[in-house]
């Protein structure tokens, strides 16, 4: 059986339940000619997330961080000037494993699903006898409680487990964990794989923020955290590195690391990467240590892009890459450089976020990287010759009216020839935006904007401050520093008064400071800008609730659970206040609808078993209030109330043992 470790689904308000495992039958190749499995190379793709191109040493990088990778930079080749095409994880991994265009394939945010219809290089892998795991460190890309849907598809195993945190639980043991726990598991995966070949996915999350490595990096690096994170992140993929060559892989295997995307650090003005579409998030490394490390040593400055990596790793196997897969194969560009082709050919690189309009109701980017220029299509537009100014900081739109109409040009037709999509537009799961939080992530659940809308707005660039202090805030509100957030949320309301999300988590921060009279107007706030924000209605719900409006509450659970029909918190919060309202049918038809969702909920099962014990069905009471006393055997009100429904049933023994647990 194919075995997916996998997150679990949410809790009544802040709580969490753990992961669960979950299996589903292995899929197997397709019929069809096909070369035996051992004529295939084993295939190893290490992404390094919100890694910068600069801090690698095989890219000249001075500071030291990437021995490993500068010693296997020696046996393999590298693509000098390799570009992502989206700087938001999910989004850019979407990129690498189906060779297609953020545009194609429609995969331009958090919890957009994969759609089965696209090439994807794990199931093409998988279709040819190849094993497959997945070994990811961030609920950023759990298919299954996290926010990257579909994911899975062609992994015999999907090593995830994320679950949201309750206060004060470690960070690394519910949203994230530590590169050298994920190369453990992959190890662990391999050493029983039962013969070749295979296709190995790691994902090491470590240099995101919040910037925190392990000792001895901390101490090492505490000027510079993010390089520390970059160090640990190194050094855990030497340790993987040393186990293939002590068990004969190394050198049979195609091994291929780069980032998803790279990370601001304050260029610009960004702290952290999203909003912009400069060389500090988009320049990532890509290194490619071929079988039997062919052309060992080969560096190309081709430009390419992370489009290029599932065709080029296709063709590297001896496999054809789909017709639907956009990028191409530089494998071709290295067979160039070293027949001494006279010149690099120059290929444009096409990038885009809309996360500033999704989020904060901005204006969408796009980029275009040809010749010597950037071209950057905002509300301002902007031109930088990149071989007289790096640092992209000159504007030259002004100035160079024709070279920047011809790149607008360029641009506008190259999105139009690649955006022919095979996919339905399709929008996040109201469910998952909580979790966005837990990452610094803003998210939406609104559905997907026609392109001219989402060139409307503000231009980022007079509004990156206000993004900045929605990432902190946010984080302080996640780890339950809500006086810390208040503020910060505050002062960007004072430039974007009616901003959904700057709103919403305003209310929430005062909310949890059980100011619920104050969380009220900002939630209401919110939900009328984006009345399709499940999360929203939720929130507003829980305040109303607080403050004795049940009646105001009821229609906010009932439009929260209308848009996230498997969320059970927003069925049993409907039950709750159904119940406080005399509307005790349609309680029970929710509370059923929370526990066929989550059968351990604890909530669920001490409400329906109150419920029916008061109704004179203390029989019927005892499964679920027994189920709640299990769930959480320190509760003194379950204990309580089961001690009532045997006392109801004249088992007096049974109802003075409960009695005293409750008392105790």
């Amino acid at each position: 059986m194919a075995v997916r470790r996998l997150g679990s689904s949410f809790l009544l308000v802040l709580v969490a339940i753990s992961s669960v495992a979950a299996q589903r039958p292995a899929q197997h190749p397709k019929s069809g000619p096909r070369r035996t499995p051992s004529q295939y190379p084993n295939i190893i793709l290490i992404t390094l997330d919100t890694t910068r191109a600069d801090r690698m040493g095989f890219l000249g990088s001075k500071r030291g961080l990437t021995p490993h990778l500068d010693a296997m930079a020696r046996q393999g080749v590298v693509f000098t000037r390799t570009y992502a095409h989206v700087p938001i994880t999910t989004a850019s991994h979407t990129t690498i494993l189906t060779g297609t265009y953020p545009q194609f394939n429609h995969v331009n945010d958090f919890g957009v699903p994969l759609s089965p219809k696209l090439p994807y290089l794990p199931d093409l892998l998988h279709q040819r006898g190849y094993h497959t795991g997945a070994f990811v460190a961030s609920l950023v890309l759990d298919p299954l409680d996290g926010t990257a849907p579909g994911f899975d598809r062609g992994f015999d195993v999907y090593d995830a487990g994320f679950h949201l945190r309750r206060h004060g639980a470690d960070r690394y043991k519910t949203v994230e964990r530590r590169a050298e726990v994920v190369v453990e598991h992959a190890l662990g995966w391999l050493s029983q794989v039962p013969n070749r070949p295979f296709f190995l996915w790691i994902h090491l999350y470590d240099a995101h923020d919040p910037y925190d490595p392990p000792p001895p990096y901390k101490q090492r690096f505490a000027a510079q955290l993010y390089d520390g994170e970059i160090a640990y992140a190194d050094a855990c993929v030497g340790k993987l590195l040393d186990a293939l060559r002590q068990h004969g892989l190394y050198d049979e295997t195609m091994i291929a690391v780069m980032a998803d995307h790279g990370e601001s650090l304050g260029a610009h003005g960004e702290s952290t990467h999203g909003v912009f579409l400069y060389d500090e998030t988009l320049h990532v490394p890509l290194l490619i240590k071929l079988p039997l490390n062919r052309w060992a040593g080969r560096r190309s400055e081709t430009r390419a892009g992370l489009v290029d990596v599932a065709p080029t790793l296709l063709t590297a196997a001896g496999l054809t890459p789909p017709s639907e897969m956009q990028g191409q194969s530089l494998l071709e560009f290295v067979q160039a450089a070293d027949a001494n082709s006279a010149a690099s050919p120059d290929r444009p690189a096409y990038a885009e976020t809309d996360y500033p309009h999704r989020a904060f109701g901005w204006s969408s980017l796009r980029a275009l990287r040809s010749g010597k220029y950037l071209f950057i299509q905002a509300p301002e537009r902007e031109l930088y010759n990149q071989a007289t100014d790096p640092a992209e900081i000159h504007n030259l739109a002004g100035s160079s009216t024709a070279v920047i109409d011809t790149l607008a040009s360029q641009l506008a037709d190259f999105r139009n020839k690649t955006s022919q999509t095979l996919v339905d537009l399709s929008k996040p799961d109201p469910e998952k935006l909580q979790k966005l939080q837990a990452l610094g992530y803003v998210g939406s659940d609104t559905a997907p904007a026609q392109d001219e809308k989402k060139l409307a707005g503000a231009d980022p660039k007079t509004r990156i401050e206000i993004a900045n202090l929605l990432h902190d805030a946010m984080f302080d509100v996640e780890d339950a520093r809500y006086e810390q957030a208040i503020p910060l949320l505050a002062r960007a309301l004072a430039v974007q008064p009616e901003m959904p999300v700057a709103n919403l988590q305003y209310g929430i921060a005062q909310a949890r400071l059980k100011h619920f009279d104050l969380a009220i107007a900002p939630l209401r706030k919110a939900v009328t800008a984006q009345p399709d924000n499940g999360m929203g209605h939720y929130e507003l719900g829980l305040a109303l609730f607080e403050t004795g409006d049940w009646k105001g509450a009821a229609p906010e659970f009932e439009a929260a659970a209308a848009r996230a029909p498997r969320w059970a918190d927003a069925h049993f919060s409907l039950a709750a206040v159904y119940a406080r309202i005399d509307r005790v049918p349609e309680a029970m038809t929710e509370l059923d609808t929370t526990l066929g969702l989550t059968p351990g909920h604890y909530r669920a099962n001490l409400l329906r078993g109150r419920i029916l014990s008061l109704q004179g069905n203390p029989l019927g009471a005892l499964d679920n209030l027994e189920k709640a006393t299990r769930v959480q055997p320190d509760s003194s009100e379950a204990h309580s109330f089961l001690a009532d429904a045997y006392q109801q049933l004249g088992r007096t023994a049974d109802a003075e043992r409960e009695r005293t647990a409750a008392r105790r």
